[in-house]
């Protein structure tokens, strides 16, 4: 399984993977689950997966390949809207190609994407591109999307993360759900693809790799975990 995040925010994007595919008593596997295309001062889309290997692997593989072709690919779409319309035809495609009859082998062959950026001229934007192709857009109502293991997460950036949240403190926020759904899911797990975009950068160079020994990483889990303990222990006597 996996866990991915991805939030729009007023000052640019969020992103962040696990990078776990397996997790057997004894097989695990790792991949990395966020991808960017990049064009210097023009353009820079993330996409960030879950759901079958194959395909999502697939589905990354032509995208990459056809960024050569003269038809659309990623490096020309003229915005985001269209370039979620050609990742969404590319998952159809892909699925169509190598799934046959899913329901007769009752293996899942379907797939979430994420997918985030900015190409010049338009501001930032992100979508969420479901196994069927379609896709919806993150709004300043609901500035975050989540795949795979989503629900031991979810809480923490629905009681803090606004529209108006700070990058900096909004990957705080990304880190303490990635670090609730660790707690409670052995399908995720380290190490952790995160990355920052400031809105009209056009860089990817704040991007990291958080491992188990990462730092800031240790220190935030730990404060967290005993605030949350301080605070447990405050709360009023039971009175029903």
């Amino acid at each position: 399984m996996t866990y991915c995040v991805a939030m729009r925010l007023a000052d640019g994007l969020v992103f962040a993977s696990d990078s776990r595919t397996n997790a057997g008593v004894d097989h695990i596997a790792t991949f990395r689950k966020l991808h960017v295309f990049q064009q210097a001062n023009e353009r820079i889309l993330v996409l960030q997966s879950a759901g079958n290997l194959a395909t999502t692997q697939s589905v990354l593989s032509l995208l990459r390949q056809r960024c050569h072709d003269d038809k659309l690919n990623m490096m020309n779409v003229p915005s985001l809207y269209d370039a979620a319309t050609l990742v969404g035809a590319t998952v159809r495609e892909v699925i169509e190609r190598d799934g046959g009859h899913p329901h007769r082998s009752g293996i899942s062959f379907g797939c979430n994407i994420l997918l985030g950026g900015q190409i010049r001229n338009e501001g930032t934007r992100l979508f969420h591109i479901y196994p069927e192709g379609n896709f919806i857009e993150a709004t300043e109502d609901t500035p975050y999307f989540q795949i795979g293991e989503s629900k031991y997460g979810k809480p923490i950036i629905d009681r803090v993360l606004q529209f108006d949240t700070s990058l900096e403190q909004a990957m705080q926020c990304a880190l303490l759900s990635m670090d609730s759904t660790l707690r409670s899911n052995l399908s995720v797990g380290l190490p952790l693809d995160v990355m920052l975009y400031p809105v009209d950068s056009f860089s990817a160079d704040a991007q990291y790799r958080v491992c188990e020994s990462h730092p800031h990483y240790q220190t935030l889990r730990k404060i967290w975990g005993e605030g949350l303990a301080q605070l447990f222990n405050q709360l009023p006597p039971l009175a029903l």
